[in-house]
């Protein structure tokens, strides 16, 4: 059974920085690219990244420039860092594999 587990959200101040993570199980994690995906409020869900199995990660537009996704095989885990926090980046943040979804970690951009 395939999980993922989001952490690292929180509040953080405009123009401050912030790694999210995502610790991946029940998957061959070495084999699989996942994404990140957000949803601000009122808004519909959107994706921000994808990070490959190799090679670079690919980023929505408006993620380019700011945030830098990664991945640590040998933790299952991937992240997402978030630089010069803008309050429009305030949303919970997902992590999706195979059409499995993790419960999200909120993030809060606010003075």
């Amino acid at each position: 059974q395939v999980q993922l587990v989001e952490s690292g959200g929180g509040l953080v101040q405009p123009g401050g920085s912030l790694k999210l993570s995502c610790l991946a199980s029940g998957i061959i994690f070495s084999h699989n690219a996942l994404d990140w995906y957000r949803q601000a409020p009122g808004k519909q869900r959107e994706w921000v990244a994808t990070i490959p199995t190799g090679g670079s990660t690919v980023y929505a537009e408006f993620a380019k420039g700011r945030f830098a996704g990664s991945r640590d095989n040998a933790k299952n885990t991937v992240f997402l860092q978030i630089n010069n926090t803008k309050p429009a980046d305030t949303a919970v943040y997902y992590c999706s594999t195979n059409n499995v979804w993790g419960k999200g970690t909120l993030v809060t951009v606010s003075s």
